[in-house]
């Protein structure tokens, strides 16, 4: 883990679900340090979603969550050495009896995170890394 100058927080994770978890603490950490408590229940979210993407993208290997503040607002961003870009599906209206809860099919249920992703952001996208991988980012408003 590294703190820049600014005060930017960058880490490498290890691609796992465990990693979620980790990201979200270490991230609630900085945005109380930075009194953004008014929008860390959304960025919290957003971290849980780009990590989560991250880690099934890239299992097992390295990824890295970067929190970072400018005048513009919040930028949580999450790299991962995957050259796909992710697309958003579109999101159908479900119920709750709609769900198979069945173990085999649990992770059928799933394809919601990017749009959340673009509801609580002010804006997001995909920025290739020049060494390789992908930047999924998305910026909060102060």
């Amino acid at each position: 883990m590294s703190i820049t100058a600014t005060g930017d927080l960058i880490i490498p994770l290890l691609g796992t679900p465990s990693a979620v978890g980790l990201a979200r603490t270490l991230a609630g950490a900085r945005l109380n340090k930075w009194n953004c408590r008014h929008i860390s229940d959304d960025a919290l979210l957003i971290v849980s979603e780009l990590v989560t993407n991250a880690a099934r993208q890239t299992s097992h290997q390295e990824i890295r969550l970067q929190v970072s503040r400018d005048t513009a607002g919040i930028v949580v961003a999450v790299w991962d050495a995957s050259p796909e870009i992710p697309k958003s599906r579109p999101v159908p209206e479900v119920t709750l009896d709609d769900l198979d809860v069945a173990d085999d099919a649990f992770d059928d249920n799933g394809g919601r995170g990017l749009p959340l992703v673009q509801a609580l952001s002010h804006s997001c996208g995909v920025t290739k890394d020049p060494t390789g991988g992908k930047w999924i980012w998305a910026r909060l408003s102060p």
